[in-house]
């Protein structure tokens, strides 16, 4: 009989110790170790010799066939995964507890209506579930079938049985199987249960969807090796108390990283928005001073955005520095280049910044509508509201070229605006509906943009 083990395994990072730590030495984590009991494996005797019927084959004898996709109807949904869904395709989706992750699941296993899905459930029973898909007037299919399991035995005999063409699973950390004597949730656990899901999605060419908890720092829960081991991972976004929900492709196998899927909750589900700027730019002040119209890509989108300013005397001995929406570091560089090369004393005022409508931009084409912003709130006079502000600010002040500076003039163009501040090193794109104002320093664009006061 084999001798039982015990080990203690980081939930964070998987990092594997004989006895228990308070912090993880690998990745730095308190309190995350757990203990495992395992039970080594017995060896035959010809355990030493393995033998392989596959064999190592040249590049250019291996045959290429396109991966056909299966749209979900879902055009935002579609976009984030490269095109559809590609059967046999493991994909991860995490996101904030109540951000609708299940909500949007539900919707694409409703839209496949040629297929048979099977929507497994650990956290909720089927009479919830059926509550969830008359609430999202889904219409009742005999090809949408509902198991609430957990354990990985019973549900590996039930796709045998029913050989689903899709399979979503809500959630992964909540599967286990009976050999383990970990509870579900742990790295062994979790690990195992993809592990299983990834198995049965390569050997049968089916699709499986794979809903995973996040922590409270925001990152999706267990070890990163799941994240490793599936084709896709999708990030769920957005802020409580807006509307908007945003899917980002973190991993994709099959496609871009960098497209976003946009969606508005709403009493009966999920709404795709088809024009976000729009919708984004609808509630902006006209002449309100601390705001500017900023045009950001994801992707292969381009997305005009209302960054906002606000400049106050501190209260406090160290001035405070906040952002919402943009990177802080960035934020601490750009008042830094206002106060030595243009000549704004920002030491003694708080500055708050905010990127309305929840959204997040990392790219550097917005530094100029975000200084343009703070400026413009510092000596309370407003940005020309027809101005779309596009451009890098660099450390000496000047404004450098960014990329895809035609999809972000057209887009302009297209929603009303007249007027559009860009590097002058950028690709010159004449458009006779927008005047293009080119500038080289943080200086020149503030003095073309603020009205007067």
């Amino acid at each position: 009989m084999s001798k039982v083990h015990s080990k203690y395994v980081c939930q964070s990072c998987a990092y594997e110790s004989t006895r228990w730590m308070g912090k993880c030495p690998n990745c730095d984590a308190w309190n995350s170790f757990v203990e495992e009991v395992t039970v080594p494996k017995t060896r035959g005797r010809h355990s030493g010799s393995v033998q392989s019927s596959n064999t190592a084959i040249p590049i250019t004898k291996v045959p290429v066939a396109s991966e056909p996709r299966t749209s979900t109807c879902i055009p935002e949904f579609d976009r984030v995964l490269g095109g559809g869904i590609v059967p046999g395709s493991v994909v991860l989706v995490g996101g904030d507890p109540g951000i609708g992750k299940s909500t949007l699941m539900m919707q694409v296993a409703s839209s496949l209506r040629s297929l048979v899905v099977l929507y497994i459930t650990g956290e909720e029973s089927v009479h919830q579930i059926k509550l969830r898909a008359e609430r999202l007037e889904i219409k009742p299919s005999e090809k949408l079938l509902l198991l609430a399991e957990t354990n990985l035995d019973v549900i590996t005999a039930l796709l045998e049985k029913t050989n689903p063409d899709l399979v979503v699973v809500d959630s992964i950390q909540t599967m286990f199987r009976p050999d383990f004597e970990s509870a579900p949730g742990t790295v062994s656990q979790v690990r195992e249960a993809t592990a299983q899901f990834m198995r049965f999605a390569k050997t049968r060419n089916v699709s499986v969807f794979l809903i995973g908890h996040v922590t409270k720092e925001g990152v999706i829960a267990g070890p990163r090796v799941v994240e490793h081991m599936v084709d896709t991972v999708l990030q769920f976004e957005g802020e409580q108390h807006y509307a908007h929900r945003i899917l980002r492709a973190l991993k994709n196998r099959f496609g871009s990283t960098n497209e976003i899927g946009i969606f508005e909750m709403q009493d009966k589900g999920l709404r795709e928005v088809t024009n976000p700027s729009e919708t984004f730019l609808a509630e902006r002040r006209m002449g309100a001073s601390g705001s500017t119209v900023v045009a950001n890509i994801e992707g292969t989108r381009p997305l005009l955005l209302e960054v906002q300013a606000l400049v106050a005397p501190t209260s406090y001995g160290v001035p405070q520095r906040s952002s919402t929406g943009f990177d802080s570091k960035r934020l601490q560089m750009l008042l830094a280049v206002l106060e030595r090369r243009v000549g704004f004393r920002l030491g003694q005022y708080d500055v708050f910044v905010n990127v309305v409508g929840g959204v997040r931009v990392d790219e550097p084409a917005v530094d100029v509508g975000m200084a343009l912003s703070i400026v413009s709130s510092l000596k309370d006079a407003a940005v020309d509201p027809k101005v779309v502000a596009i451009g890098e600010v660099g450390l000496g002040g000047e404004i450098r070229m960014v990329s895809q500076m035609q999809k972000r003039i057209a887009e302009a163009s297209k929603l009303g605006f007249k007027r559009c501040i860009i590097p002058r090193r950028n690709v010159k794109f004449r458009n006779g509906e927008i005047e293009l104002i080119e500038v080289e320093s943080v200086e020149q664009a503030i003095s073309k943009a603020l009205t007067k006061t």
